[in-house]
């Protein structure tokens, strides 16, 4: 990493030293021996390497979290005590909010700036809001009827227990923010967690493993495993002493997540990807609404899975806007996350920069026109912000998802036509809608199917929202009192008195 750059002492010495895995308490290399490098998106430059785990080191966490959960002072820990062990952790991301946001810039390649504001922030107030439920997880009693024993007397209940060891997987493009998304619910409810980060972001993965030692958590209850999907993923999510697997990434890994945890019967929750569509109406706020679709698709190089990837704007204002988008676009400055003067920084890794810029180059060879954009560059695996005109409502840009910094914008004309478009897709995570005619907006938030509408603004996200989403973009939600549902299991008491 460039001595130009800021960047604290101890960042520098984090990603120095030999890191290794958290399991048990204790800091562990892979029974192999293996280890797997990591590099930095803005360079291409080997950072340092991870332990690679394989199903032994995978067997040693569940374990180590399954003793945590069912003989250890964690299974005894009364909801206060959750409570306060979780606001602890909060107090100490936040002490170390701007080291974090280094490593997650060294992971992600995203803007230190921005990760401080936005992803540290955000998984802080997320783990105080999931710190209030762990004190208000309630069950209800019930009146038995019993017709078959009319003379006797009963007592029911119902209670909400922890649900148990909980596998999680989480994507690259917000590995801090996603773990946490992971890690609130699963403690709030007294529950036990083995995480596996991306293979590409391991850092802040450890960190926070460090951070829950300093917070005083009983050995086991986080443990977090580094390693490729393939080997370690594959082996946390068949493990039968897994009790509910929390995956967040693509469709095609979740599907795969899904048919495996049915083998045990495994609770799962999926979290998977989107097409998200951003309506502008004839009505709306030109001006806010091309600054807000500008940055529904660009933010976080438009590695984010309800980004706002598809533009429907009313055919009179369509030109305009676009233009208007392009030149955001085109006044972005691309770089190094570390520079507190980036907009833009690079995609994760060479593979990615590829699978988008061939998006980009099918389109051309479709007949799309490119209105700004769509060049990736080095050093590093950097896109230029692409908006993409001249495309059909089929067109494989329009239908599959990208996951990169590449808009593609079509027009409509009335509201029932931009309805159809915005739901002829496989995806349905989230969707924006630009007006101020608040009568129409109520009329097409219950047509549009997706998890999440967001009006004149987008991917704004609040502990209280449940997040998830329809049709391929999962089973399940994060976030709000459904996430407490999903780390719970009801158990149904009935007592003859």
């Amino acid at each position: 990493m460039s001595n130009e750059l800021p960047i604290l002492a101890q960042t520098r010495a984090f990603t120095a030293r030999p890191l290794k895995m958290l399991i048990g308490g204790q800091w562990s290399v892979a029974a192999s021996g293996q280890t797997m490098n990591f590099r930095n998106p803005a360079t291409g430059e080997i950072l340092g390497n991870v332990p690679a785990a394989d199903s032994q080191d995978v067997d040693r966490a569940v374990q180590a979290a399954r003793q945590a959960f069912d003989d250890s002072p964690w299974s005894r820990m009364r909801p206060r005590e959750r409570q306060n062990l979780l606001w602890r952790l909060a107090e100490l991301m936040e002490r170390d909010a701007q080291e974090l946001a280094e490593l997650e810039c060294l992971n992600n390649g995203k803007s230190a700036a921005v990760a401080k504001v936005m992803d540290v922030q955000l998984a802080i107030d997320f783990l105080r809001y999931m710190a209030g439920w762990a004190t208000k997880i309630e069950g209800t009693t019930v009146e038995p009827s019993l017709p078959l024993m009319p003379n006797d007397q009963f007592h029911g209940f119902i209670r909400r227990e922890a649900i148990g060891v909980v596998g999680a997987i989480v994507a690259w493009n917000f590995p801090l923010l996603l773990a946490c998304w992971k890690l609130g619910p699963a403690l709030a409810t007294g529950c036990t967690v083995v995480l596996k980060p991306a293979d590409e972001t391991p850092l802040t993965a450890l960190k926070l493993a460090e951070l829950v030692q300093e917070a005083g958590y009983p050995d086991g209850v986080f443990n977090v495993i580094t390693g490729t999907g393939l080997n370690a993923g594959a082996a946390l999510t068949r493990h039968p002493g897994v009790d509910k697997l929390t995956f967040t990434g693509s469709t095609e890994v979740g599907k795969q997540i899904g048919k495996a945890a049915m083998e045990n019967m495994t609770r799962v929750t999926l979290e998977l990807g989107g097409k998200s569509p951003t309506i502008v109406m004839p009505d709306a706020n030109l001006q806010e609404a091309a600054a807000g679709a500008a940055t529904a698709i660009f933010f976080n190089q438009g590695q984010v899975c309800c980004a706002g990837s598809r533009l429907y704007v009313h055919r009179k204002h369509f030109d305009n806007v676009v233009a208007d988008i392009a030149a955001i676009a085109n006044g972005m400055t691309l770089g190094n996350g570390l520079d507190p003067k980036v907009q833009m920084g690079p995609l994760i890794s060479a593979k990615q920069q590829d699978r988008v810029t061939g998006y980009i180059n099918l389109g051309r060879e479709l007949g799309a026109t490119v209105a700004c954009g769509g060049e990736g560059f080095g050093p590093g695996y950097f896109v230029r912000p692409t908006v993409i005109v001249d495309v059909d409502q089929r067109h494989r840009l329009v239908q599959e998802e990208i996951f990169g910094p590449v808009l593609v914008a079509m027009p409509f004309d009335d509201i029932d036509e931009v309805i159809g478009m915005a739901n002829d897709n496989p995806y349905g995570l989230g969707a924006s809608i630009w007006s101020n005619d608040l009568a129409a907006v109520h009329r097409m938030i219950p047509r549009i199917k997706s998890g999440s509408v967001w009006v004149n603004c987008h991917s704004a996200l609040d502990p209280s929202l449940p997040f998830g989403g329809y049709k391929l973009s999962g089973v399940g939600r994060e976030m709000g009192a459904a996430a407490i549902e999903h780390y719970t299991e009801l158990k149904s008491v009935l007592i003859k008195l």
